[in-house]
């Protein structure tokens, strides 16, 4: 069955029936469909397009066809039918008859597929959010947790300067939460209902398109039947967000993998979220990481894939668009399940804090408050930067720390070092100065994560 035909003579080429199709995948969308075919049905009773008894025999219909779906989808995928509309009409002409095939007035696929997506990104962005927020809250515990930890920061993959893993911890939080803000922007962009635009010039029964909006949950209608069964940004931006999101995970991902190498030392991953080598014994591999990593490349092309498509169509609806949906199902699907592995992560996570330590006070990662001491006593930071290079360049000779070097070896280098530069120098001095906003002072990280909390 299709939902056209009247013009054709000939019988369509099974080859092209398949290539047509989008079953396979736009199945998804039958709770959502089913819902609007709902509303419509009721649309088409006000507008007395059809009776009472006739809305009702739909209505019922349509709630019947939903619990068949949701306690067995073959019926829908072992289906030859083109698409998820032409299944649901199929299925609700088959069971009531003539009656059915009234529920078909006055719309069109072009609109109801958008309206349809539309509902379908809603639910998923929400779903997604309060993923978002359930990493958050692991980042939050994790900080707390390791509150006292001192690790190396890193600047080009070179130790820079010493924070708390907590502070670590909160620069990931900070990019998740711009994650989540995109999506809540987002659904202020999507939440216009399309329906009631027909197939691209509006359609000549008189709707309520604001009452339709309401019914299906949307908070207002879109302007332009045109614009409407073309539009599809709230793909792209879903796409985009997407993809920034992926971003951030396969950073924080990276991050994770390096601090468990046996070099870096720093974590180590439980063993539930991690696997063997199939050769060498020892092995205890990051596999939930690499993966994650890997996939981020999986949903770039996604949105690569759906702007290509788009930039050379003309208004207003073409087939093209069909394209959209198997991208978008799978990269949101993509990023939703890497949210929940790092959230996994989150909670299969141990520090080593001698390691960390360790790796702090063996590198120069004090030398920027060295410069700080000496313009502290006076002297300009230009000069001091150039003295204290120098300074590390002796310590480098000698196997040295900054703060093993005599303090009369100082001295042929500046007067102004005294005695107190070992204290100044100090880990835990260093940390306790950065003090600023967003620092990496003890005060300053409980003060985020008390303020991290309010947000989520």
């Amino acid at each position: 069955m299709f939902l056209w035909g009247g013009r054709f003579k000939k019988k369509s080429n099974k080859s092209f029936l398949n290539f047509n199709k989008s079953l396979s995948f736009d199945y998804i969308l039958v709770k959502q469909d089913i819902l609007s075919s709902i509303i419509w049905s009721k649309t088409l009773l006000k507008c007395n397009l059809i009776n009472n008894a006739e809305q009702n025999i739909i209505e019922n219909c349509l709630i019947k066809i939903k619990k068949n779906v949701k306690n067995d989808l073959s019926i829908i995928l072992n289906s030859d039918c083109e698409d998820i509309h032409t299944w649901i009409e199929q299925e609700v002409i088959k069971r009531i008859g003539s009656i059915g095939k009234k529920l078909r007035t006055g719309r069109s696929r072009n609109e109801q597929i958008t309206t349809i997506l539309k509902m379908w990104c809603i639910s998923i962005i929400k779903k997604i959010i309060i993923s978002l927020k359930s990493v958050q809250k692991k980042i939050l515990h994790l900080s707390e947790k390791y509150i006292d930890i001192v690790m190396p920061g890193y600047t080009h993959l070179q130790i820079a300067q010493p924070i708390f893993f907590s502070h670590w911890c909160l620069s990931y939080f900070e990019m998740i939460d711009r994650d989540k803000n995109r999506l809540i922007d987002i659904l202020k962009r999507i939440d216009y209902c399309p329906l009631g635009s027909g197939a691209i010039s509006g359609i000549s029964y008189n709707i309520d398109r604001y009452k339709l909006a309401e019914d299906l949950n949307f908070t207002d209608i879109t302007k332009n039947s045109i614009d409407s069964v073309s539009d599809r940004d709230y793909v792209v931006e879903i796409l985009s967000c997407s993809s920034i999101g992926m971003m951030h995970l396969s950073r924080l991902s990276e991050d994770l993998i390096f601090f468990n190498t046996s070099e870096a030392n720093f974590i180590e991953l439980s063993d539930k979220i991690t696997s063997g080598s199939s050769l060498m014994p020892q092995k205890k591999n990051p596999d939930i990481l690499e993966l994650i990593r890997g996939k981020c490349g999986r949903v770039y092309g996604s949105l690569i894939s759906i702007l290509v498509v788009l930039k050379g169509i003309p208004m207003a609806y073409n087939k093209d668009m069909q394209e959209d949906k198997e991208c978008l199902f799978d990269s949101v699907k993509t990023w939703y399940d890497c949210i929940c592995m790092v959230s996994l992560v989150f909670e299969n996570i141990s520090l080593n804090k001698k390691s960390c330590l360790k790796s702090v006070k063996n590198s120069f990662a004090n030398a920027t408050d060295l410069v700080d001491y000496l313009v502290a006593k006076g002297m300009t930071f230009k000069e001091a930067h150039i003295l204290v290079g120098k300074i590390v360049l002796y310590s480098i000779s000698k196997n040295k720390h900054l703060n093993e070097i005599k303090l009369y070896i100082l001295k042929t280098y500046s007067i102004l070092f005294e005695e107190d530069v070992y204290e100044y120098i100090s880990i835990e001095k260093v940390l306790e100065r950065k003090n600023s906003i967003g620092g990496t002072s003890k005060k300053q990280i409980l003060n985020s994560i008390e303020l991290a909390r309010k947000r989520v």
